[in-house]
């Protein structure tokens, strides 16, 4: 009988892809998935460093997996894999008060998986590997992706900027970036698995230069995505402003595929925490580009990341990122409390922190004010008709599906009576009818079996 093995990510979307990878790497290996922990005869804990306390969320699952062990007298192997893994290395280890590790592997030792696991089967001592590798390729068609309609496909690892709250440098290591036929190549194996939508992912993907082609940047690697058969639609995160640039912009406005949402990540409106963050861009230099790139493509949704409460901000600071939101108007925003994080500047050089009250009430005011944004652009879509790519079943109630919009918007609608047809993957043209500070909901225009509108 075939070991199983389960996968728990936690964090970002290049963790989600990774842990596909390492999904497909098992199956190669003759594990298969497992229904649930008891079944599993390895756990894999794909862990995310980003935000504070992500070490004692690591250790409370651990001491879970324990009490299951003792309660089934059914151990599995246990492997943390992901940033805080690349974080603590061995050091997990010492930390663990009795839970069981079994492997230690870093961001950059996805392929050593199977060897990691076999070579824990026969040994009584933990497995560590957190070194480095600059190799940034995968085999073809090795991921097992989790999704059938959309397909990450990683073009950049790593990060060169250390801005000074972000822990991503020193976990995900230095940029790297992949060849420009191997990505081709994996999009194109993607389509062919039945996947519509493409989204490119790096720490900052517009940074991307290929090795193996100097002249090709990111709004080459768009264009060509955008000409492969099959792609509907392209994404793509996260970008940083100050890459940003003139051909992005118009590779974004001219490429049919290319999705008419960008993620902009701001942090701050404060120019002076932008400098204190070592963001190098400006309050003003970041609005200009949001003017520039909305008088290119007037219809682009817009989102962010906003940090509160980063050392020195005052309520001043505070004033002038409520304003940059209010005045860039956001579809959507990722917002967190600053939480300090290991190896960073701001974790080891600025002392003076924002209480933890003022960043509940201020990140609680902001994204209050979020949402009345929200809710105001969603309700200017109600009587227009947007197409829909379905991507998942309904979230909120039985006989309803659910996608997105070109913008990023999900949209709910009932599957029209009598005709279920093969609704996912499919572009679909809805009515909108309602609209909540979060989603849409409207109706499939009649005459829809499932087939759709093709590459809307």
């Amino acid at each position: 009988m075939a070991k199983k093995y389960l996968i728990e990510t936690f964090g970002c979307q290049m963790n989600v892809h990774d842990s596909e990878r390492m999904a497909g790497l098992l199956d190669q290996a003759g594990y298969e998935p497992a229904g649930d922990e008891r079944d599993a005869d390895l756990i894999v804990i794909n862990t995310c460093s980003v935000r504070e306390h992500a070490e004692d969320k690591l250790y409370t699952r651990l001491g879970e997996l324990r009490v299951l062990g003792e309660e089934t007298g059914h151990r599995p192997l246990v492997a943390v894999a992901g940033c805080v893994a690349q974080q603590e290395g061995a050091a997990l280890l010492r930390n663990t008060n009795g839970h069981v590790i079994d492997i230690v592997m870093g961001t950059q030792r996805l392929r050593m998986l199977p060897a990691l696991v076999e070579r824990a089967e026969r040994s009584p001592f933990p497995e560590v590997d957190i070194s480095p590798m600059d190799d940034v390729s995968f085999p073809l068609g090795m991921a097992r992706r989790a999704d059938p309609v959309k397909a990450y496909v990683t073009i950049i690892e790593g990060c060169n900027d250390y801005c000074a709250f972000c822990v991503v440098p020193y976990t995900r290591g230095r940029e790297r970036m992949r060849r420009r036929a191997d990505i081709l190549d994996e999009v194109r194996q993607a389509v062919d698995s039945g996947c519509r939508e493409i989204q490119l992912l790096g720490q900052i993907v517009n940074h991307y230069r290929a090795p193996d082609d100097p002249q090709c940047d990111f709004a080459q690697v768009l264009a060509e995505v955008n000409d492969v058969p099959g792609v509907q639609r392209i994404r793509f995160a996260s970008p940083h402003p100050r890459h940003a640039g003139t051909r992005l912009i118009e590779a974004v406005r001219d490429l049919p595929r290319v999705c008419k949402h960008m993620h902009l990540p701001v942090q701050s409106g404060s120019t002076r925490i932008l400098e204190a963050m070592r963001r190098r861009h400006t309050r003003e230099e970041y609005l200009d580009l949001v003017r520039r790139i909305r008088e290119a493509i007037p219809d682009i949704a817009l989102s962010t990341d906003m940090i509160v409460g980063f050392p020195g901000e005052t309520a001043a600071d505070f004033e002038q990122t409520v304003s940059l939101v209010e005045q860039v108007g956001y579809h959507s925003m990722f917002s967190f409390k600053y939480s300090p994080r290991p190896n960073t500047l701001a974790s080891k050089r600025m002392t003076d922190e924002v209480s933890e009250a003022e960043k509940t009430a201020r990140i609680v005011a902001l994204q209050a004010r979020q949402r009345d944004i929200q809710l105001r652009l969603h309700e200017r879509a109600v009587g227009t008709t947007v197409h829909v790519l379905v991507d998942s079943a309904g979230r909120r109630r039985d006989g309803e599906i659910s996608g997105r919009t070109t913008g990023n918007t999900v949209v709910n609608f009932p599957v029209p009576a009598g005709e279920p047809g093969p609704w996912m993957g499919r572009t679909v043209a809805v009515g909108i009818r309602r609209a909540g500070p979060n989603s849409l909901w409207g109706e499939a225009a009649a005459g829809q079996t499932g087939g759709g509108v093709a590459g809307a």
